[in-house]
């Protein structure tokens, strides 16, 4: 019996009846059901295939006579569609590879985090067949385990679909679901290049977010094509006039066509279709030129290597080829190249206009970049493509394996994920409190959690992080200016003339009845007030410059509380003022713990000082002497709390008799304490660290 059936239902064409057999997803054979000996037999006794009505192959299963699909030796029954057979057939050749640029389409989804854009693309993939209803799953192409317990899209995902439109004409239609969080905002920058259109999602019920004016604002730069689309037009508190009213004032796009459809329920998503068909264009056929190919994606598979994501801008690329990476100059031999269906599906050539993936027993991810341009060995192009532009990573801290023998583990695990998620950086360093690990920066915190937990979840690590924190500028007396990523690195006071802290220009757009709140909120961070705009008569744009480290703590989660869940928020890298900051330190038994180390701004010094040593003090367990837990701004303390020591009683025995006798144990007990503190040391629990993450930063 094969491994793996599944039964199916088809129309003899001698008899008209329906009939169940099977089809075996393991030798792709198809196998007559018995029901009276509860077996799948095999009937390898098939005549043959041969032509009948409008070409379409058949067999005999025993008596009965079916319609049948037959590739490459492989017969599978018409009642699976092809996204069903690309996926059984491993490395079949089940795509069109001879497609003319005129018939394909690139585009990409962009919107507000939680505004639709997953279950449009599942609507898509299920409209165009490329996924069966039996296959399909909700946020189909996030195939994270995180981005499907968060809800949230983390990596960009692409999709080819084949869409037959209503002038009879067969599109190409290749999809790149991106994510809508700010923090990966890197990752719809890659997405909008290979692309010539976007699809912008608005939710009806809730209008135009900030990060939905972020997304817009790189689609034009990028030169795309923006078709808007209100989402959610079922739910009761949808307002799709005053929505178009919003898109029109604030992002300048007409929407007199614009499209009202229900991703859930799947109203009016096969217009979204026809739009794409219509309205982008397609790619230029520039099949003559030299192949240029960029990388947009990439990640390693522990058998076959560095997988390539690419999008073809010029010539053809053929399986069997000499292909060269421009910025590395590394050669290698095309093992496979072929499409996204959403499964990978391998192919001969693709031409321009395509996008695919590409294995080329690349072993090494330095080999291959991402922005990297693929062209052939034998014939170069003179130029590379553009690229992108590299991130700038906005938030650091520290990560260290908790068993010091991991360190080589976590290395290899940072080397494989950088090759996923190019905006990660890293550089080792080693603390004297947490022995070798390395110091990380990410585009926003959200990105630093998500990194940590594939961290812990794909590679196994256990792992210690420190306090996040940002990069300082800080100027020496006649010297020149020092890049401070790591607080432990901050020279003395007497010999600083000033430090420079990052800035950002924050937009909140929130109800008008929690602008007081959210402005009090701002201003106790530090921020400078710029503009405010009234969107319409309920909606509010407030613009503030914010130092980036009042915004990498809890800022985001008190302007979701103070505004009901109501207000979103985006950000982009203003530049560098001058601050007034100190180096905050924690000594433990008077000793200096790095990895507690930070630079805060002078009059928070006090209170921030004050909520760590109580927290420590909660944290350290009792040693046998008393331990002072201190905070200090260079050698002056301003905060200070002491664990108190165990004590034992040494007067137990003594239940009677001289009292010289207990004082004589009593001053023996504290001059062993004092020699015990004099050369003790205290170490502080790893479980202290993490602990440390949870501490949120008080509102003044």
């Amino acid at each position: 019996m094969p491994k793996r059936v599944d039964s199916c239902r088809g129309k003899c064409l001698r008899c008209n009846r329906h009939i169940l057999y099977g089809f075996c997803n393991t030798s792709f054979q198809l196998y007559d059901f018995r029901v009276n000996c509860s077996r799948w037999v095999s009937t390898k006794r098939h005549v043959g295939l041969s032509s009948l009505k409008g070409n379409k192959p058949w067999l005999w299963l025993g008596k009965h006579l079916l319609h049948v699909g037959y590739s490459r030796s492989i017969i599978f029954p018409v009642s699976l569609s092809m996204a069903e057979i690309s996926t059984h057939s491993k490395g079949e050749e089940q795509t069109i590879e001879n497609v003319s640029p005129q018939q394909i389409r690139n585009f990409c989804i962009i919107a507000h985090i939680d505004h639709g854009k997953s279950t449009l693309a599942d609507r898509l993939l299920q409209l165009t067949n490329t996924v069966s209803n039996r296959d399909m799953k909700e946020q189909f192409l996030d195939s994270m385990d995180l981005e499907r317990e968060r809800g949230i899209t983390i990596k960009l995902q692409t999709a080819r679909m084949s869409y037959t439109a209503a002038d009879g004409k067969q599109y190409i239609l290749n999809l790149i679901d991106t994510p809508g969080h700010v923090d990966f905002s890197y990752e719809v920058s890659r997405s909008l290049v290979a692309c010539e259109g976007a699809i912008l999602v608005v939710d009806a019920s809730q209008g135009v977010e900030a990060q939905t004016l972020a997304n817009v604002y790189l689609a034009s730069e990028s030169g795309l094509e923006i078709i808007p689309v209100l989402n959610k037009v079922d739910l009761p508190s949808a307002e799709p006039l005053r929505v178009k009213q919003e898109i029109e004032q604030m992002i300048g796009l007409d929407t007199s066509d614009c499209l009202e459809i229900s991703a859930k329920t799947g109203k009016n998503v096969e217009k979204v279709l026809e739009y794409i068909v219509e309205y982008i264009p397609p790619p230029k056929d520039r099949s003559d030129a030299p192949l240029r190919a960029l990388i947009f994606d990439s990640y390693y598979d522990s058998y076959r290597g560095v997988i390539v994501y690419f999008r073809i801008f010029d010539g053809i690329l053929e399986t069997g080829r000499k292909i060269r990476f421009m910025n590395s100059q590394k050669d290698f031999e095309t093992v496979e190249i072929g499409v996204l269906a959403p499964h990978q599906v391998s192919v001969a050539r693709l031409g321009p206009g395509e996008v695919g993936y590409l294995v080329a027993g690349i072993k090494t991810v330095q080999d291959a970049r991402v922005g990297d341009t693929i062209t052939l060995a034998s014939q170069p192009a003179h130029s590379p493509l553009a690229g992108y532009k590299e991130a700038k990573p906005m938030v650091f801290c520290g990560l260290y394996p908790a068993d010091a023998d991991q360190f080589e583990d976590l290395r290899e695990a940072l080397e494989r994920l950088k090759l996923n998620d190019s905006a990660l950086s890293y550089e080792p360093e080693s603390s004297s409190a947490m022995g070798f690990g390395f110091r990380c920066g990410f585009l926003g915190l959200l990105h630093m959690e998500i990194v940590c937990e594939r961290l812990s979840r794909e590679y196994g690590l256990d792992l210690v992080t420190t306090s996040p924190s940002v990069g300082y500028y800080v100027h020496l007396e006649k010297k020149s200016p020092l890049l401070i990523q790591n607080p432990c690195e901050l020279p003395e006071p007497h010999l600083i003339d000033h430090i420079e802290e990052p800035y950002v220009r924050l937009e909140i757009i929130t109800p008008s009845e929690f602008v007081g709140s959210l402005m009090e909120l701002t201003q106790s961070r530090r921020g400078i007030f710029q503009d405010m705009k009234y969107i319409t008569a309920t909606r509010t744009s407030l613009i503030y410059e914010l130092p980036l480290a009042e915004l990498v703590t809890n800022f985001f989660d008190l302007v979701k509380s103070r505004s009901r869940g109501y207000a979103s928020m985006e950000y982009h890298w203003s530049g560098y003022r001058v601050g007034d900051l100190v180096k905050l330190e924690v000594a433990v038994n008077g000793e200096k713990v790095d990895a507690l180390c930070n630079i805060v701004h002078r009059d928070k010094a006090y209170s921030i000082a004050r909520a760590l040593t109580e927290r420590l003090k909660e944290l350290i367990p009792r040693q046998q002497f008393r331990i002072p837990v201190q905070g200090m701004i260079g050698s002056r303390v301003i905060a200070s709390e002491h664990i108190p020591a165990l004590r034992k009683d040494v007067l137990a025995k003594c239940y009677g008799g001289d009292i010289s006798r207990k004082k004589k144990l009593l001053k023996k007990q504290a001059e062993g304490k004092k020699k015990m503190k004099a050369i003790g040391k205290v170490d502080v629990p790893q479980e202290a660290f993490r602990a440390m993450l949870s501490l949120k930063q008080t509102d003044d």
